[in-house]
């Protein structure tokens, strides 16, 4: 008998889909801004920020580290699911930013905005088993492995990296961008809960 709460093939495509095109967009507002983001697509980001590379290729390649970790960890399924998702997001990053532009776009409002969409964004690839992968895994392996939080893993990279976009850009865009990255992290504190949400 079939799990009625259990997402379907084109469900999950939707979904992921739906997941890698508001990323990509939220990336899009990101990076017109000049502003950083936590995790891997923020470490992306200062990574194509100070070597010219575009975004896209920069995000996939570090990502591929990170699949077998979520294979052991996850299985097969959120690691086809998660690459999918990776590779859609990387792509349409490249493509994106010849389709959309931004007349007038105030930096706290786009963070703002970039946090929503993000949020959204990542919110869709959780409910259908998929992620953005990266520091994510290693996070919940370490507090598998070592009894470490996965949250705070997560905070501590995120604390470095910030710390390292100083370097990068300026100090009021950091100071900008600390506000996208909380309003994602206030999106899916919010909004991703097991208890409410059940359906995989």
């Amino acid at each position: 008998m079939t799990d009625a709460r259990r997402h379907n093939l084109i469900e999950d495509a939707q979904g992921i889909a739906y997941g890698a095109t508001m990323a990509a967009f939220g990336i899009v507002i990101l990076t017109h801004l000049g502003l950083v983001t936590g995790q891997t697509a923020g470490l992306a980001v200062l990574i194509s920020y100070a070597t010219g590379w575009n975004f896209g290729p920069v995000f996939f390649a570090i990502n591929l580290p990170f699949y077998l970790l979520g294979y052991l960890r996850m299985g097969l399924a959120f690691t086809v699911k998660t690459f999918l998702a990776v590779g859609l997001l990387s792509a349409l990053s490249l493509w994106l930013p010849g389709q959309v532009a931004f007349a007038t776009l105030n930096p706290w409002l786009g963070a703002v905005l970039f946090g929503f969409v993000s949020g959204s964004a990542l919110l869709a690839l959780f409910r259908h088993g998929a992620s953005l992968g990266g520091i994510g895994i290693v996070a919940v392996l370490l507090q598998d492995r070592l009894g470490w939080r996965a949250g705070w893993v997560q905070l501590a990279f995120d604390a470095v990296l910030f710390a390292a976009a100083f370097l990068v850009i300026e100090a009021r865009l950091v100071l900008v961008s600390f506000l996208g990255a909380l309003v994602v992290n206030l999106v899916i504190a919010i909004n991703h809960r097991r208890d409410r949400y059940v359906v995989a």
